[in-house]
């Protein structure tokens, strides 16, 4: 039996306000080929499968035609979707009737019974294999909020949150185990953080806001022959455990992505075990350019723009750029001289990075009452000093005055 792990696939995301459909079409486009040529049974998508919970028309069409393309092309191919983080249970799920006749099922909710018990049989998931029998089940549990899981029996010392998610994960395991026959494989699903996980800067939201979050690996029972798992944008396995991996998104959703090989995982189960896991790289659409790869004084930036020699491409392939500058002081004009350095250069400028360079100096948190004691201008001082380690110049202080005077 053969099975595909995708996830984080945040369609409708933009970058900087660029707009990404390009890049998710051409991603779609290559795992539908992709599920063709290995030939795959089980599609797992482990959730963030929109990047808001409110996608566009555009997003929504771009999944249900790939659901339908997928269909036709491979009439016999299962496909569980679980919602993560950033999706809207109630949205993902709401066409789950009518895709079920699909091969597709969408897991967003969890649902209890009029006594408050978890349905646990709708997230037990019995997978089919080339045959046509029943060789895996598969654990396919949604984004957990806190209201989610179960409830830890009175007088547990454990944290209420990871404990309730290990115990529902307990639960489920449970069940399958009663389910299934002699040589049937377990899979687990979850859209989680676990401990060791390496996170992507700027563009991973945490799981549970002002709460501890990160799950251990020792939620999954050894007899899982496999976990598949979203939310941390990185491939990665984790602790080591070549059986608990995350697959990572399948298009870099920050500039700090740029240099991530891109993948999804192709898992071979034979029997009860897990044969094998191999990585198949996502090519890139679209380039993302960091120029320079370190921050650099603006004359040495601008330089290096005026250099670039990039091939001409259609608007939606031309490359996304960030452009980190170090600065010493202000630059009012840094864009335009950016943009200038650009011009006729066939790139779309997202971000302007900007840093320090001068170690900036600390100051003190203030409470709310404390700052309402300071005056505009020693606010300014104030954050001059803390970015770029001196004292404001005069004439900006004379400038930020002017602004101040009565009917300015």
């Amino acid at each position: 039996m053969r099975l595909l792990h995708t996830s984080d696939w945040h369609l409708g995301q933009t970058l900087h306000n660029y707009e990404r459909g390009y890049e998710h079409q051409h991603f779609l486009d290559w795992l539908l080929a992709t599920l063709a040529a290995e030939r795959i049974d089980v599609l797992l998508v482990a959730g963030d499968v929109f990047d808001n919970a409110n996608p566009s028309a555009a997003s929504q069409k771009q999944l249900y035609v790939f659901l339908q393309q997928a269909r036709v092309r491979l009439p016999a191919l299962q496909m569980i979707v679980i919602a993560g983080n950033h999706d809207s249970a109630g949205r993902l799920e709401a066409p789950a009737p009518l895709l079920a006749d699909y091969g597709t099922r969408m897991l967003g909710h969890i649902v209890r019974d009029e006594k408050g018990q978890i349905d646990l049989e709708r997230l037990l998931l019995p997978l089919t294999g080339p045959t046509g029998q029943v060789e895996a089940w598969c654990l396919a549990v949604p984004f957990l909020r806190p209201g989610d899981v179960p409830k830890l029996p009175a007088g547990s010392t454990q944290d209420a949150y990871l404990g309730g998610i290990a115990l529902l994960y307990r639960q489920l395991t449970d069940l399958a185990q009663a389910r299934r026959q002699v040589g049937q494989a377990i899979i687990a699903m979850g859209h989680c953080h676990m401990v060791g996980g390496e996170m992507s800067n700027d563009s991973e939201r945490r799981i549970v806001i002002g709460g501890t979050e990160m799950l251990p690996s020792g939620i999954f029972d050894p007899v899982i022959a496999y976990a598949a798992l979203g939310h941390l944008h990185l491939a990665q396995a984790v602790g080591g455990q070549p059986h608990i991996r995350y697959c990572g998104s399948p298009i870099p959703l920050s500039f700090a992505e740029v240099h991530y090989q891109h993948q999804v995982l192709c898992l071979d189960i034979d029997g009860e075990q897990l044969q094998q896991v191999r990585s198949i790289a996502i090519p890139r659409a679209v380039p993302l350019l960091r120029v320079p790869e370190k921050p650099a004084p603006v004359a040495q930036v601008l330089e290096q723009l005026a250099a670039l020699d990039i091939a001409d491409a259609p608007i939606d392939a031309q490359p996304f750029l960030e452009v980190r500058v170090r600065l010493d002081a202000p630059e009012p004009g840094l864009r335009t001289r950016i943009e200038a350095a650009l011009d006729g250069k066939p790139v779309r400028l997202a971000k302007i990075d900007t840093s320090s360079a001068a170690r900036s100096t600390q100051i003190e948190a203030m409470t709310l009452d404390q700052l309402a004691q300071l005056q505009p201008d020693e606010i300014f001082r104030r954050l001059y000093q803390q970015k770029f380690g001196k004292e404001a110049p005069p004439e900006q202080l004379s400038a930020l005055a002017e602004l101040l005077l009565p009917g300015a």
